[in-house]
C-alpha cells in the first residue's frame, strides 16, 4: 500500500513539489484549533450521508466533484486525506479516499497514522488558512467500486457474492442502530447473510495510533469469515466509512473484487422492505423472499 499510505515524511516530500493537495476531513471546528500546514478542510466527506438510488448517487458525485474542483484537483496533484488517527473518526480519512477513488481521481493516499502520527514525527500545526484556485475536476466514475441497494438486495440470494459487516458489535447484533445514538435509523439489525469483523480488528493500536495489520495478518482475519482474494465481497456499515477503512485494509492484503454499499445502514434500515437479522446468527441459511 505505498501508493496510498503516506508517512509523514513522504508527506513532507511530497508538499516540497507544491503538487500536493491536503485534505482535512474533521469538523470545522478541529481545523480552525490548528491543521497540517497548507491543508484544505472538508468535513463533508465524514458527515455526507449517501442514498444509492440513481438520484441519489447523481447527487453524491456533484457535490464532491463540486467541492474538489474548489480546492484545486485538475488531476496533476495528488490528494492526500487526513483525520485524528485511523482509527478515531470511523474511517473519515479512508473514506474521503475511497470517494475520490469512486469519482475517478488519478492521484489519492492516505495520510498513515492520522494527525497523530504527523505530530509524533516533529510536524507542526497551524491555524492558517489556504485557499487553493479552482479548477475543473477530472470526472470519471468508477462503478466497480459501488454497491447500490439493488445490488445488496439481489446478493442475498447469489452465494457467489459476499457480504461483510464490519460496524461495532452492538450495532451487529441489533441492539443499537448507529455510532450516533441508539435510535438514530428507524431499525436495529443486520442485512441477512452478512459476515462480521468489526473494523478495528483490520489495525493495531498503540499509544492513541492505529496502523493497519500485515497482509499476512488481514488475510488469516479474514479467512476466518470464509473471506478470500478472489472472493466478489461488499462491504458495509453505517453510512461507508468504517467499510472504506475496512476496504483499504483487505485492498492492501490483495483482495481484489470489493465494493462498499455507499448507503450502508442508514439507507438499508429506511427501507421497510428490506429484510433484517438481529440478535445472536441462527446457523446460515441461504435468503430467500417471500412469495405472493
Amino acid at each position: 500500500m505505498t501508493d496510498v499510505l503516506y508517512t509523514p515524511d513522504a508527506l513532507r516530500q511530497l508538499q516540497h513539489t507544491g503538487n500536493a493537495v491536503l485534505i482535512d476531513v474533521r469538523s470545522e471546528e478541529d481545523f480552525a484549533k490548528g491543521h497540517i500546514p497548507g491543508a484544505v478542510n472538508m468535513p463533508d466527506i465524514f458527515t455526507y450521508l449517501a442514498e444509492t438510488s440513481e438520484s441519489g448517487l447523481a447527487s453524491l458525485q456533484q457535490k464532491f466533484s463540486s467541492l474538489f474542483a474548489q480546492y484545486g484537483l485538475d488531476g496533476s496533484k495528488t490528494a492526500v486525506v487526513y483525520e485524528d488517527a485511523l482509527h478515531t473518526r470511523y474511517g473519515a480519512s479512508c473514506r474521503g479516499y475511497w470517494i475520490l477513488q469512486y469519482l475517478g481521481y488519478p492521484k489519492v493516499g492516505i495520510l498513515d497514522g492520522g494527525l497523530r502520527a504527523w505530530l509524533a514525527s516533529g510536524g507542526t500545526l497551524t491555524q492558517d488558512v489556504t485557499h487553493p484556485a479552482p479548477t475543473q475536476f477530472p470526472l470519471s466514475i468508477n462503478h466497480a467500486l459501488m454497491a447500490t441497494r439493488e445490488d445488496v438486495f439481489a446478493a442475498l440470494t447469489n452465494p457467489s457474492i459476499k457480504l461483510l459487516d464490519n460496524r461495532d458489535k452492538v450495532e451487529w447484533l441489533g441492539e443499537s442502530s448507529s455510532p450516533y445514538g441508539v435510535d438514530f435509523a428507524p431499525r436495529k439489525g443486520r442485512i441477512p447473510g452478512a459476515v462480521w469483523i468489526e473494523w478495528y480488528s483490520f489495525m493495531h493500536t498503540q499509544d492513541q495510533e492505529a496502523r493497519f495489520k500485515t497482509p499476512e495478518e488481514i488475510r488469516a482475519l479474514a479467512a476466518t469469515r470464509n473471506l478470500y482474494l478472489d472472493d466478489d465481497i461488499i462491504i458495509y456499515c453505517f453510512k461507508g466509512a468504517r467499510a472504506a477503512n475496512t476496504y483499504v485494509a483487505l485492498a492492501s492484503a490483495g483482495f481484489t473484487k470489493l465494493r462498499i454499499y455507499m448507503g450502508s445502514w442508514n439507507e438499508w434500515s429506511r427501507h421497510a422492505d428490506m429484510p433484517i437479522e438481529d440478535g445472536v446468527p441462527r446457523a446460515s441459511v441461504p435468503y430467500r423472499p417471500q412469495q405472493g
